[in-house]
């Protein structure tokens, strides 16, 4: 068996894991207590975020080939990124899969760092890496900002924009985006923080809050995204599609970016 067939780059080629949404209520109950919930887009997941915050976890780790091995080759496990209220890793452990046509492997359970369970594995393996450059983090107000209102007005489906504003014409609802640009701009400038980092398609960008109709609410997200000497601002994610995005790297400050 080849290390490319076992570590496909989806978690449900990897393995087979009945009743995943299942798992995750197990799991929500070990880690850190967290909403794991979407608030504005229905779902057919209990636990949305946390269902995509493993699967693309996985993926991660398996593109590093950060899966540790048992001894004898029948056991595996990552590291989901994830701590109990007391600081301790936890880990997805599997299980070879004996059944001819099935994944490789079948999902066991949740094992915190201490558990006897994880005492076959030689060496506990890392966490996903996503960044060498922390810099990437940070907003840095002293780089151009370059916008283009129709280009991300072409790439963001208008059905993500609430209402009146999906049903504007295109130059209506591209000077309201010139606007709120141009005031969550300002914002980040006064407070780095308000720069959310995401990770996407193999790259960390930002995320800058869209208000458009109340400065202290948050409608969309518009992502930026990190050249040598400018920032592009690309699209207009979701709340929940940039909460999802951003969850990869960390828990996000919901000073305003609230799934």
């Amino acid at each position: 068996m080849t290390e490319a067939s076992i570590w496909p780059d989806d978690l449900f080629k990897f393995a087979y894991v009945p009743d995943f949404d299942g798992k995750l209520v197990g799991l929500a109950e070990l880690v850190e207590d967290e909403d794991w919930d979407y608030h504005h887009t229905p779902s057919t997941h209990s636990r949305p975020i946390l269902f995509n915050y493993i699967r693309y976890t996985y993926q991660r780790i398996a593109e590093e080939r950060k899966i540790g091995l048992s001894a004898d080759g029948d056991y595996s496990c990552f590291n989901t990124g994830l701590v109990t209220p007391n600081q301790e890793a936890v880990y997805a452990s599997f299980q070879t899969h004996r059944n001819p046509g099935m994944q490789n492997w079948f999902f066991k359970d949740w094992f915190r760092r201490g558990e006897r369970e994880l005492n076959k594995f030689p060496e506990l393996p890392d966490l996903a890496h996503y960044f060498d450059d922390p810099t990437c983090l940070v907003f840095d107000g002293r780089k151009d900002f370059r916008v283009n209102v129709e280009h991300i007005i072409a790439e963001t489906p208008r059905d993500r924009f609430p209402e009146p504003y999906k049903s504007m014409a295109d130059f209506a609802i591209q000077t309201v985006l010139k606007g709120a640009i141009d005031n969550g701009r300002e914002r980040v400038r006064r407070s780095y923080k308000a720069a959310i980092p995401q990770y996407y398609r193999g790259q960390v960008q930002l995320l800058l809050p869209l208000c458009l109709s109340d400065p202290r609410l948050a409608d969309l997200a518009l992502v930026i995204e990190r050249h040598a000497s400018f920032y592009r601002a690309s699209t207009c994610p979701t709340l929940d599609m940039a909460y999802n995005n951003a969850r990869q790297l960390a828990k996000p400050d919901r000073d305003w970016l609230q799934p």
